[in-house]
């Protein structure tokens, strides 16, 4: 999440944006908070899961920030464009290294229907990263940026189990990110578009991580 001196400081889209990564982001989630990812005999699997399905999701070039680079207009947004591909190509690097370390994704039924599941989310997320809407690819490229902090949690957990060294995360700074919403803020519209993105974005990954939450339990009931 953003700093914790936000909420006096920040603007008000800095505060909804924060707000909403809270209640709604990876974090949040019952699954990521049942710690099934991390305790118990099932961890192993369940991470190597997340991985492989995050991998699909996050693991292509372009992505949604590649994308979102095309719609920056002013210095401040393209300054942090720029740092979050250079940060996002690192992580497909460390998702690549995890999923080849992680073998064979787990056997779960419905296998074929849960890729293509993924599969739509992404075209979803690169839809956000397209959009014509001014504010709206930013807002989903923040969005991201902000929830991958809890979802690398879950991939250095992974990594932790498979002995695969930790790679520091190099996310564009939280300090930056504040700025520039409150740069951005002020045009009713344009923040509009930019809560849009950031809430459809976290509906992927809801979606996401509601779809690694039933694999899960029919692992479990086999």
């Amino acid at each position: 999440m953003l700093q914790p001196q936000r909420h006096e400081q920040g603007s008000d889209l800095t505060r909804a944006i924060d707000a909403l990564v809270t209640a709604e982001g990876a974090a949040a989630h019952p699954y990521v908070m049942s710690r099934k990812l991390v305790e118990g005999r099932d961890a192993t699997r369940n991470l190597a899961d997340a991985v492989h399905f995050f991998g699909l999701l996050h693991g292509r070039h372009p992505g949604l920030m590649d994308h979102a680079a095309s719609r920056a207009i002013i210095a401040e947004e393209r300054h942090w464009i720029e740092s979050a591909i250079t940060a996002f190509t690192r992580e497909r690097a460390y998702l690549s290294a995890l999923s080849s370390a992680t073998g064979p994704m787990p056997s779960t039924a419905g296998q074929q229907q849960c890729e293509q599941t993924v599969l739509a989310q992404g075209h979803a997320i690169d839809m956000l990263g397209q959009s014509e809407r001014a504010g709206c690819a930013l807002g989903a490229a923040i969005a991201l940026a902000l929830d991958w902090r809890a979802i690398r949690s879950v991939l250095d957990a992974a990594a932790a189990r498979l002995d695969v060294p930790a790679r520091p995360a190099s996310l564009p700074d939280l300090h930056e990110t504040v700025a520039l919403l409150d740069k951005l803020s002020g045009s009713q519209n344009s923040e509009r578009a930019m809560l849009f993105g950031a809430q459809q974005l976290l509906a992927q990954h809801r979606g996401m991580w509601d779809l690694l939450a039933t694999r899960e339990s029919v692992r479990a009931s086999a």
